[in-house]
């Protein structure tokens, strides 16, 4: 009877050291998943307060038939964006472009409720043209056409002498 008992004794401490190990690894990959739901909910959390809007109009031709393309952005976020060029990305009809500025209009912080102008440096054809622009965690499209512009001498309301 004593061997019975002194072999459930050893069942019973192997089992408990096996649990002890089992609960040591559970509370270490519970620890890990929540460090991971804190850092997810800190991004969410900066995406939520950043959020941008391009206001332009897009018939009011953006594109100054010299080069540039001009765009105007407001902050609709609650956080406060960097008003630099290595804060906005932009890629036009599917390039991306370097060389873009940006400018708030006084020349201070990119606050929510105001507005930046977005200068891109491109050469366009007529036509069709989408603007993809990211700017923090936010993205914004921005779809504009452009028209060829006639000679001087076929322009509504011009005149030529004849004689």
């Amino acid at each position: 009877m004593a061997s019975v008992s002194s072999s459930h004794m050893i069942l019973f401490g192997a089992s408990m050291i096996v649990a002890a190990g089992v609960a040591g690894t559970f509370v270490d990959s519970v620890s890990e998943v929540s460090a991971a739901i804190d850092d997810r909910s800190l991004d969410v959390s900066q995406e939520v307060r950043t959020d941008i809007e391009v206001i332009s109009d897009p018939t009011t031709g953006v594109y100054d038939g010299n080069g540039t393309v001009t765009l105007y952005v407001k902050n609709t976020g609650s956080s406060r964006l960097r008003n630099d060029s290595a804060a906005v990305d932009v890629v036009l009809d599917g390039q991306y472009r370097s060389g873009v500025t940006v400018t708030v209009g006084d020349g201070t912080a990119w606050d929510e409720h105001r507005a930046a102008r977005i200068e891109i440096p491109a050469t366009l054809s007529s036509g069709d043209h989408r603007v993809r622009l990211r700017v923090a965690r936010d993205r914004g499209v921005f779809r504009f056409r452009t028209c060829a512009r006639a000679p001087p001498s076929t322009r509504w309301g011009s005149t030529t002498a004849t004689g």
